[in-house]
Formats: structure tokens, C-alpha cells, sequence
């Protein structure tokens, strides 16, 4: 089965969730550095330890591994030695045997019973386990163990040795017992036998071994012909040597041998017999726990110096840890205070030359830039570089906290002296922007002479705007304070022997008469001042009646933006007439705003304010793409005509303008041509610049392009000949009195020639009778507009009217006589 390991990929590793599930952090998981940085230093040390450790183990294990091959190299050589002097003892109680006297006698007498008893009192003296007299051609004569299994294997064997001239000596296993066997020649002086001697391999070989070596040796036999190896004798302790003695089996022992949890280096060392098949064999032993017992003292003096070694990093690990974390605890303590606020405490305590002590230093230097910084910036941000009073954040925060402090200690009321100065565009355009800023000094400092008591606070709160607040001022005090400064602006000012006649518009509001919080008490003054500006008649202190038409304007901004999202506003359409032939030529387009409550609302009513607040450019989009719109179905019904839309001052101020007419234009199918776009003589004037860029890339994107209200504004012939228009409208003002004012009609009859001569169109708009109608005719106007031929109507009474005026054109033609070109 698979098992799908991505679902634990970010899981923590087991011990962690152990951890967890226990309550518990583990050490490299704490969110402390001192911690991790014991822990880091502690785990590795243990590693380190631990490695060196178990890499000191395996050596030793290993020497003494090495060690036990060599003491087992060492102990056969031992034995073989042991052997040898064996064999030299048994040589010579053979020797001395065979020179015995009485022993020759009883050979020579030829008594076999004598040559018995003396083999065997010589034997017993020796210790053999068997003697025997062999003669000359080494057939056994004598014996004292007659009938001893395997005698004829060990005469062979003598007896090939003294043939070949080697000493005569063998190891033999004789009724499973390993006996070592020599051969000596009687002579007298000829050679009159061969005296053999047995010496049985016992206890004694393995306990001199031990004592010389200290191996054990384990002496082991197999008759020809036997299934397992069996133990002789052994040097081995009991349970040991039983527990080894079940493991042999048909072959010999290896080099490793295991008693229990006893482990132990082996040798074996065939004495006889075919190695490894039978015989006798003597196994070498050495235990490797004994090999092991010297170094296990000092693996516990390692593991003692490991464990020291670990409380003393760990304890010089927590210093270091204090020594890096302590400082830097200390810096994030001032950070936190940075981040607070807080750039007046120094930082202390972090006197070291290292990487720590610099980045101290740094933080330093940080602080005290940033102190340096922010008082910069709270003087930029709370007082005015060019007068040196405070803006108008620090004056709306004053008076905050004036309003605020109501425990005894603030004032019971207080007021606000706004005023704006006159004129000072004008000083601005014509004396230079650095003159004017002269001229804001000089007023600062007359307005800082007339605060009467301490806590007044003037203040510069727009470009030429200042402000007076006087705690515990009411009405009276701050109308004589306000009419002081107006007489004190009455005085001209020189500056570089220029005379300067300065005034301003100065209002008044009182806390708590006039207003509840401090933004509003701001806002009442201002409202206050500017009325007081309209009215020239001196300071004016607030009043409700002021200001009910800002309160009107903030809802009906608001009913605005929701007029145009809820699909409260219509379309309507005023036709333009052909002159000529009669023909509806085009239309109009202009908004009409249903109100939920209030039914109709006229244009003059909400159109004026959308041009002040900024709105117009939402309500001329809002007609460009009606009108797009319904293009496509008046053109469906048969009627195709050009629609005129009007642009105000702040759509030519639009640089994006272009691209979402544009763009309208795509969405609903509409060629550019089924458009004009009519603008003011002042929309253009104000931002003559501007204006002539974006008519210029409204003409590059094919609208025709039309003067509105020609004739009321103050553009120059070279302006109308460099701008891309196609068409002009007179304004109505001329068209509606031409009828009885020759000078009107003068205007008329010289802007319809001026504009044919410069290759525009013209269109009269105001045409309210026929006697117009008929005048403009005979003037070669080319089009008229007006409530004579239809007021503005919605979109399907305008269908309507489209069909039938035609037919009730002509009618009226008819009827007066006149002709219909």
C-alpha cells in the first residue's frame, strides 16, 4: 500500500510532536538564542565526544583483537617448546635406561622377564605411561602395556624417523589419549636394539603453558573413525570448558570461540594425525573480556573527561550564550524603544570592541539620526518654513487640545479668528512669487503684534491663510481682536519701496456656541471668512444661515453619485435645423435629473455645482455614452444625425479624456463623425495650453468640433484660427435680441461671415420666433436651435417629433409664402 507523504512534508519530525504532545519546547526550537545557542554548542561537543569515543572503542577493540593473534602466535611457539623439552626429558630417561648396566645384562642373558621389570622400574621413575624394547629391525619385543591400541602406528612412525636420521620423536594418540613417543639405540658396541618410551600429554602441559603464556590450552581428540572432537583436559574453567565442550563438533573450532557471553581468540595446533580430520589437537585460547580489562580503565577515564568536558562547555557555552545575547537583548530593547517613539534614551551598556560593540555603535548613530529626522520632520510637519508660525496641523491640534482640556484647567470657551488675504494673487503675478513671500512674512509679524495675552497662537494655515486662536475668548473678545487686525490692514505695507495695500476676508467662530469638536469649529470659521470675503463688509462672526448652502452641497453631491447609480438621470435631445432646407440636422444632447422626491430637477439647479465640485467630467460621461447609445437606435428607426455634447473646463483639463470617449465609442459601435463636441470660449481661455492639446487629439480621433456661447468670452481670432473647430454657436443672448437690437444684429451678421470666411459652420441657438428664423435665413446661417422649432424632449417624443417636422414645416411655409430651400 502507498502511502502519500506530502500531506506530512511540513509536519515536526516525531520527538518534536512528542515534545509538543508533552507540553515541552525542545532545545533547538526555543525562541530564545542563549538556548539554542547551548544546545547548538552541546550537541555538537556530544558528537564530537561521542565520535571520539566509539572511534577510541573500535582502536582498542581492535589492538587488542591483534594482540590476542599475536599472544596466540607466541603461545604455539611456547607449546612446541614445551613439547620439545618433554621429548629431550624422555630422551634422556631413555639413554640412561638403555647405558644401564644391569638392564644390558638382562638383554644380554636374553631373559625377557628381567628386561620387563627393569622397563618398568625405569618408567616409573621417569612417570612414562609406557616403555618397550624393540629390536634391530624395530618389531616389538618388550612392553610394559602390552596390548596397547596403536603401538604398531607409533613403531612405524619411530622407526622412519631413525631411518631417515631424524630424532626419533612422535605424538601419537594412543587409546585416545595423546602420547609422546621416543626412540633410543642400544649399542655394545653394535647396535643390539631400540628402547621406545610413552609420556602421556596431560594436565601438567596445559598448566605450564599457562603459567608460561598465560593462554588457556584445551587438548582435543579424535579417533579415525569417531563423529565428534573430545576434550582431554583443559586449563578452562568448569562451565566454560563444558559450555565449548557442546560446541565441538566434526570440525575444529575457528578462530573465535563463544562460552556464554565469554568471548574468546582460538588456535588450534594439530599435535598428530591428519590435521583437521583426527588425531590429537591443542586448542589456544585467550579470552578477549582479559585482553579488554586494561583499556576499560581508561575508557572510564574518558568517559569521566567527556562528562567534564561537557559541564565545563556547557557552563563556559552559557557565558559565551550571555555574553552574545545579553547585548543584544539590550539593542532590541532599544529598538523597541526606536519603534516607541522613544529617540532621547541612549543606548547603554554595550561597551565592546567587537562585531556587537559595532553594531551597538551603529544603532547609536540610528538613534541619533532618526532623533535628528524626526525633530526635522515635526518641524516641517507642524510648522511653516517660509513665516516660522505654526501650520494648520499644529493649529487644529491645539485647538483640540484646548477643546479637550474641559478639567478646570483649559478655558470655558475659546474662538477662532480665519482670515484670507485680498489680492495676493495679484501681488503674485505682478511683483514675483518672491515679493509675495516678503509680503507673507510682514503679515505674519503684524498679525503676531496684535495677540493680546499669552496662549494665543497665530498660525499660516493655507497659502495666504492664517488663523488666531484665543483661549478663553468669547464673542466680544474675538470680534474687537478680528476688527483690530482689519484696521490693522487698512495700513499699506512697503516693501522695497513698494506700496502695498493689503485686505482680508476675516471670519469668527466661538466654542462651544458654534461648533461641538475642533474640526468643526475650524470648518465654521472658514465658512465664516469666505462669506465675510464675498460680503466685503468687514469680520463677520458664523451663523447657521451661512452656511445652509454648504450642507445642501454635501447632499447633493451625494444624491448625485447616487442618481447616476441608481439610473436616476434622462437624456434628452434639443434637434438643430437646417436653415436651408429644413432638415433635422442634429441634436443636442443635455441631462435631466429624476429625482425620487423632488420629480424633475432643472439643469441650473445641479449643473452649476457639478462644474464647482469636479463632478461634471461623471455627468459628461454619463451623456456621451447615452447618447452613444441611443445613436445606435435612432439610426435603427431611420433618423441619422449628428449629436452635440458639451465639455466643461475640467474635461479639457482630463489628458485621459480622449481615451474613454474612445473607448465608449468602440463599445457601442459608433463612429467619431456622429459626434460634435462643444466647448466655451472660458473652458478654452482658462488653460489655453492644455485646452488646444486635447482638442487637438479629440479632432485626431474624428469628432467634429464646435465653439459654444461664441461671442460672451475673451478668445483671440489667433486662438480660433489655431484651434482644430469645425463649427461655431452663437450665443443666445445675441440671436434673441437681434430681432430688435441692430447691434445684435450687427454681432450676428459679422460672426456668421468670420466663420465662413474661416471655413466653419454656424449655428444660431436661442431661436424662439419665425421673424428670427427668417432673419438668420436671409444671413445665410447654416443652422438654429431653439424653443421656436422644439424645446429639449426625451428620447421617443423626440422620434415623434422628428416624423411629423417635416410635414408641419412645410405647412408653415406655405402658409406665410415664404420658400423652402
Amino acid at each position: 500500500m502507498l502511502h502519500d507523504t506530502s500531506s506530512t512534508s511540513n509536519d515536526p519530525a516525531p520527538d518534536a510532536r512528542a515534545a509538543q504532545r508533552a507540553g515541552l519546547r525542545l532545545p533547538w526550537r526555543s525562541r530564545q538564542l542563549s538556548t539554542r545557542i547551548v544546545a547548538l554548542f552541546l550537541i555538537l561537543l556530544l558528537l564530537v565526544q561521542a565520535g571520539s569515543f566509539f572511534a577510541i572503542r573500535a582502536g582498542i577493540a581492535s589492538n587488542a583483537r591483534s594482540a590476542i593473534t599475536d599472544d596466540l602466535a607466541v603461545g604455539e611457539r611456547a607449546l612446541q617448546r614445551l613439547l620439545a623439552q618433554n621429548s629431550a626429558r624422555l630422551l634422556d630417561g631413555a639413554r640412561l635406561l638403555a647405558a644401564d648396566y644391569g638392564f644390558r645384562s638382562a638383554l644380554a642373558s636374553g631373559d625377557d622377564e628381567t628386561v620387563a621389570s627393569a622397563l618398568a622400574n625405569h618408567g616409573e621413575r621417569v612417570d612414562a605411561l609406557v616403555s618397550a624394547l624393540l629390536d634391530t629391525s624395530f618389531d616389538l619385543r618388550v612392553t610394559t602395556r602390552p596390548g596397547m591400541a596403536g603401538m604398531d602406528t607409533v613403531i612405524q612412525h619411530l622407526a622412519a624417523l631413525a631411518r631417515a636420521n631424524q630424532p626419533p620423536s612422535v605424538i601419537e594418540l594412543v587409546d585416545g589419549q595423546p602420547v609422546q613417543f621416543v626412540l633410543v639405540p642400544m649399542k655394545a658396541p653394535t647396535l643390539l636394539g631400540w628402547v621406545m618410551i610413552g609420556f602421556r600429554l596431560d594436565q601438567r602441559l596445559a598448566d605450564d603453558l599457562r603459567s608460561i603464556s598465560g593462554l588457556h590450552l584445551c587438548m582435543l581428540a579424535r579417533a579415525p573413525g569417531a563423529e565428534r572432537w573430545s576434550q582431554v583436559f583443559s586449563t578452562l574453567p568448569a562451565p566454560v570448558a563444558e559450555r565449548l565442550r557442546s560446541q565441538l563438533g566434526p570440525r575444529l573450532p575457528g578462530t573465535t570461540l563463544f562460552a556464554g557471553n565469554d568471548e574468546y581468540g582460538a588456535r588450534a595446533v594439530a599435535l598428530t594425525g591428519v590435521p583437521g580430520q583426527n588425531g590429537a589437537v591443542a586448542v589456544l585460547l585467550r579470552s578477549v573480556d582479559e585482553a579488554l580489562a586494561p583499556y576499560r580503565q581508561l575508557q572510564l577515564v574518558l568517559a569521566v573527561l567527556t562528562l567534564l568536558g561537557v559541564i565545563a562547555f556547557a557552563v563556559l557555552s552559557v557565558f559565551t550564550a550571555r555574553r552574545v545575547t545579553t547585548p543584544i537583548r539590550r539593542l532590541a530593547a532599544a529598538a523597541e524603544r526606536l519603534s516607541a517613539g522613544d529617540y532621547t534614551t541612549p543606548i547603554l551598556g554595550v561597551q565592546r570592541s567587537d562585531e556587537i560593540g559595532e553594531l551597538a555603535q551603529r544603532f547609536e548613530h540610528m538613534r541619533v539620526s532618526i532623533a535628528k529626522q524626526q525633530d526635522q520632520i515635526l518641524k516641517l510637519a507642524y510648522w511653516d518654513r517660509l513665516t516660522g508660525l505654526p501650520n494648520r496641523l499644529q493649529f487644529r491640534d491645539a485647538v483640540h487640545l484646548a477643546i479637550s482640556r474641559r478639567d478646570g484647567l483649559g478655558p470655558e470657551q475659546l474662538a477662532i479668528v480665519m482670515l484670507d488675504l485680498d489680492r495676493f494673487k495679484q501681488v503674485n503675478d505682478v511683483l514675483g512669487y518672491r515679493f509675495g513671500d516678503r509680503l507673507l512674512k510682514a503679515v505674519a509679524e503684524r498679525l503676531a503684534m496684535h495677540t493680546l495675552r499669552e496662549g494665543d497662537m497665530v498660525a499660516r494655515i493655507g497659502a495666504d491663510e492664517f488663523a488666531v486662536l484665543l483661549p478663553g475668548a468669547d464673542a466680544a473678545l474675538a470680534k474687537g481682536v478680528a476688527t483690530r487686525i482689519a484696521e490693522a490692514f487698512e495700513v499699506p505695507l512697503l516693501l522695497d519701496e513698494q506700496m502695498v495695500d493689503l485686505g482680508a476676508g476675516i471670519g469668527i467662530a466661538c466654542w462651544p456656541q458654534h461648533a461641538a469638536d475642533a474640526d468643526a469649529l475650524l470648518s465654521r470659521a472658514e465658512v465664516a471668512m469666505y462669506a465675510a470675503k464675498r460680503r466685503t463688509q468687514g469680520p463677520l462672526m458664523y451663523d447657521a444661515g451661512i452656511d445652509s448652502g454648504s450642507a445642501q452641497s454635501l447632499s447633493l453631491l451625494s444624491e448625485l453619485r447616487r442618481a447616476i447609480e441608481h439610473d436616476e438621470l434622462r437624456l434628452y435631445l434639443q434637434p438643430k435645423i437646417s436653415l436651408e432646407d429644413g432638415r433635422v440636422r442634429g441634436a443636442e444632447a443635455l441631462v435631466r435629473w429624476q429625482h425620487p422626491q423632488r420629480g424633475l430637477v432643472p439643469p441650473m439647479h445641479f449643473i452649476p455645482f457639478a462644474e464647482q465640485t469636479g463632478f461634471i467630467r461623471q455627468l459628461t460621461l454619463w451623456v456621451f455614452e447615452e447618447a452613444a447609445r441611443q445613436w445606435a437606435s435612432l439610426r435603427a428607426g431611420g433618423t441619422e444625425l449628428r449629436l452635440s455634447v458639451n465639455l466643461s473646463t475640467r474635461d479639457l483639463l482630463d489628458p485621459e479624456l480622449p481615451e474613454k470617449l474612445d473607448e465608449r465609442l468602440r463599445r457601442h459601435r459608433v463612429p467619431p463623425e456622429a459626434f460634435c463636441l462643444e466647448i466655451t470660449e472660458s473652458a478654452i481661455m482658462d488653460d489655453p495650453a492644455r485646452a488646444e492639446a486635447t482638442l487637438k487629439r479629440l479632432n485626431a480621433c474624428g469628432f467634429k468640433l464646435a465653439i459654444d456661447d461664441f461671442g460672451t468670452g475673451y478668445s483671440s481670432l489667433a486662438y480660433l484660427k489655431r484651434l482644430p473647430v469645425d463649427e461655431l454657436k452663437i450665443d443666445k443672448s445675441f440671436v434673441m435680441g437681434m430681432e430688435r437690437d441692430l447691434d445684435d444684429a450687427k454681432i450676428v451678421r459679422s460672426t456668421i461671415d468670420l466663420a465662413h470666411n474661416l471655413g466653419l459652420s454656424v449655428v444660431a441657438e436661442g431661436v424662439e420666433n419665425q421673424a428670427v428664423w427668417q432673419q438668420l435665413q436671409s444671413l445665410h446661417c447654416d443652422e438654429a436651435q431653439g424653443f421656436h422649432m422644439s424645446k429639449p424632449l426625451p428620447l421617443e417624443e423626440f422620434r415623434s417629433w422628428c416624423l411629423t417636422w417635416r410635414a408641419g414645416m412645410v405647412a408653415t411655409v406655405q402658409e406665410l409664402g415664404l420658400t423652402l430651400h
